[in-house]
C-alpha cells in the first residue's frame, strides 16, 4: 500500500505547530516533531528541509496575507485622500481589521511574534512598522501636493510613533487577549490614534 503523503504531511504540521509553539524556533527538536508525528527525524527531510522552512510554512501564509491587507487598506486610504476627504482617517478601523485578521490566524502570529527568534521572522514588527511609516509619508506627500498644509515633523519622531502604533496591535498577541477583548482593545487604540495622528500632523 502507498504511504499517504499528504496525511504523514499534515501530521509533522501538526507536530511542529505544538513544538514551536511550546518551545520557540530555536529550542525546538526535529527528533521531537518527527516522534509526535511518528516517523523518523529523517523521514521529516522528505517534507522539509529543514527546521526554518517548517516554521515558515506555518506562519508564512499569514504573513503575507497581513502584508496583503496593509497595501489594500493603504490602497483604499489613497483613493480618499486623492478626493480630498480626510475622514476616513478620522474613522479609521485600521486597528480593528488588523486585530480580526491577527484573531483569525492566531497561532502563526503567536509564532512569529513570540517564538521566532532565530528565523527571519524575528524582525517582523521592525518591518511592519517600516512599511507603515513608508506609506504615511506617501500619504503625507499627496496631501502636500493637493495644497494642505501640515505641520513640520520630525521623521525620527514619526518612525517612533508608528513603531509604537504597530507594536500596540500586537500587544493582543503578547498579553493572549482573548478575541472579544482584543477587538475592544482594537476600537481603543483606532479612537486614540485618529485623534493623536490628526494632532501629530495638523490636517
Amino acid at each position: 500500500m502507498p504511504i499517504d503523503k499528504t496525511a504523514n504531511h499534515e501530521k509533522i504540521v501538526t507536530a511542529a505547530k505544538k513544538e514551536f509553539l511550546t518551545y520557540g524556533f530555536t529550542d525546538a527538536s526535529m527528533r521531537r516533531i518527527a516522534a509526535a508525528a511518528g516517523m523518523s527525524a529523517s523521514g521529516l527531510y522528505k517534507h522539509f528541509a529543514g527546521k526554518e522552512e517548517m516554521f515558515s510554512a506555518l506562519v508564512d501564509p499569514a504573513y503575507q496575507g497581513l502584508l496583503a491587507l496593509f497595501s489594500q487598506e493603504a490602497s483604499d486610504q489613497e483613493q480618499f485622500i486623492g478626493t480630498g476627504d480626510l475622514s476616513v482617517w478620522e474613522t479609521s478601523k485600521d486597528a480593528r481589521l488588523a486585530v480580526s485578521y491577527i484573531y483569525d490566524h492566531l497561532d502563526a502570529f503567536r509564532l512569529i511574534i513570540c517564538k521566532s527568534q532565530g528565523t527571519k521572522y524575528e524582525s517582523f514588527l521592525h518591518d511592519l512598522a517600516v512599511l507603515e511609516e513608508k506609506m504615511t509619508l506617501s500619504f503625507m506627500e499627496m496631501l502636500k501636493e493637493q495644497g494642505v498644509k501640515l505641520n513640520e515633523f520630525s521623521e525620527k519622531e514619526l518612525h517612533l510613533l508608528t513603531t509604537t502604533n504597530v507594536n500596540a496591535i500586537f500587544q493582543t498577541v503578547e498579553h493572549d487577549l482573548t478575541r472579544e477583548e482584543a477587538i475592544h482593545y482594537a476600537n481603543t487604540l483606532d479612537r486614540f490614534f485618529a485623534k493623536a495622528w490628526k494632532e501629530f500632523f495638523g490636517y
